[in-house]
Parts: C-alpha cells; sequence; structure tokens
C-alpha cells in the first residue's frame, strides 16, 4: 500500500480542558517517552496539511502553532468555534488532546471517506460508540462555523446538539439527506487498513496492527484520570507514533 499525502484540511486538537481531574496537564503527560501533546499532533500532520493547538497554554506551542479561545471558560464548544473561525480550509478536524490509541491509517481513511462525501452534502460526521456520541473527535466542513457561533453567543454551550442541529439544517437547505453522519464502531469502511502483520509501533503508520486491532476499545477512550493513564501504559503497542 502506497502512503498517501495529507489532504488539504485543518487539524485542531482540542487542549483547552483544565484536566482536573488528571490533577496535572494531561497535554503534556508522556506516554511511550512523548507528551499526549505530540502523540495528537502527530497523528493530526499525517492527515491534515495545516495543524495547530487549541490551548492558551504557551508551553504547548513546542508541538504546534496556538489558537486561542475568543470566549474563554464556554468549554470545548469554544475551542471549535476557534478553530473553525481561524482556518481556512473547506474542512477541519477536530481531536482530544487524550485520544492517543486512534490509530492514525483508521484516522486517514475516515477522514478521506467523508471529503469524497462532499458534494452529496456531507457537513458534519462524528462517531458513536456503544451507543455514546462521540462529539469531540469530528469532522466538520466551514458551513458550519456560522451555527457554532450563534450557539456560542445564545449560550449553548453543549457540543452534541449544536452538531447535530447544524447537519440537519445545512442537509435541509441543500436539500438532501446527507448533512450529519454518524459511524458506529466497528467501522466497515476501513476494511483495507485492517490485518496488519505483527504489532509494533515500529511499523508503518499507515496500516492498522494486530495490536491495535485489540486495543479497539481504547481507540476513542479519553484519559481522565491517574488510574487511565496508568491503564493506557499498559498498552504502549497499541500506539503508532
Amino acid at each position: 500500500m502506497v502512503q498517501r499525502a495529507p489532504l488539504d484540511i485543518g487539524g485542531y486538537v482540542l487542549a483547552g480542558g483544565k484536566s482536573s481531574r488528571m490533577g496535572q496537564d494531561k497535554a503534556l503527560l508522556e506516554l511511550a517517552g512523548k507528551p499526549l501533546a505530540m502523540h495528537a499532533v502527530t497523528k493530526l500532520r499525517r492527515v491534515c496539511k495545516d495543524v495547530h493547538i487549541l490551548s492558551s497554554r504557551p508551553e504547548l506551542e513546542a508541538f504546534a502553532p496556538l489558537v486561542r479561545d475568543m470566549n474563554e471558560g464556554c468549554g470545548p464548544l469554544a475551542g471549535l468555534e476557534a478553530g473553525l473561525g481561524h482556518s481556512w480550509h473547506d474542512w477541519n478536524l477536530f481531536m482530544p488532546v487524550d485520544m492517543p490509541f486512534l490509530p492514525s491509517a483508521f484516522l486517514d481513511n475516515w477522514v478521506r471517506t467523508i471529503v469524497a462525501r462532499e458534494k452529496r452534502g456531507a457537513r458534519v460526521a462524528m462517531f458513536t460508540v456503544d451507543g455514546v456520541p462521540q462529539p469531540l473527535f469530528c469532522l466538520l466542513h466551514r458551513d458550519v462555523v456560522l451555527f457554532v457561533h450563534e450557539a456560542m453567543q445564545r449560550g449553548r454551550y453543549k457540543v452534541c446538539p449544536v452538531l447535530e442541529d447544524a447537519g440537519k439544517e445545512l442537509a435541509r437547505r441543500q436539500g438532501v439527506n446527507l448533512g450529519l453522519t454518524f459511524f458506529n464502531l466497528p467501522w466497515d469502511e476501513h476494511a483495507e487498513f485492517t490485518g496488519g502483520q505483527g504489532g509494533g509501533s515500529g511499523e508503518s503508520w499507515w496500516r492498522v496492527t494486530e495490536a491495535q486491532q485489540q486495543a479497539k476499545n481504547l481507540w476513542f477512550a479519553n484519559l481522565n484520570t491517574p488510574d487511565e493513564f496508568g491503564m493506557a501504559e499498559q498498552h504502549l503497542d497499541a500506539l503508532d507514533t
């Protein structure tokens, strides 16, 4: 399989949280010798042409340029607003800083699938895992920015309802059925990237390894507490960075 160049899309790491349950800035916690912020930036740079970190912490600028919230203290929706307002790309991928196990190969294939559906009306894409929406890992078209900005102005800070409403309204305006797309895990359309031989972190990132498939329950896991971080340290072979 030939490795593909990054797409002409924006990539944004959501790293503006307080890390209160972790007790320290989890973006700087090291997993397999690299801070979580570096893991996230590395993944996004494989898929996205331009990558930034959504945060006001100057120490994170060592990993990628920062984009600060326009509305401080309003939660992750403010991060989406800042990223969409900053970007000059039609499509933008957002990923939490504390989700290191999502394979780059899976990420790359999923994003390319959504972008290819743009002419069919795709504008918002995200996952559900065990029936639970995962709105902070999402691919958003620039058409969504006005909906996010309006929600912020009205004090609607819950991400999932805002994105759902935006996708449905954009579909209505276009006269199509596909504006908001939820994917369930596992996702069949990434099949060509599965079935890697072996499973070491030294393998090329563009193939999902056997170790990563076996750790599929961790792909969308957020590391919020010291116990969860300790669990993550037991699965370093499932990392691809």
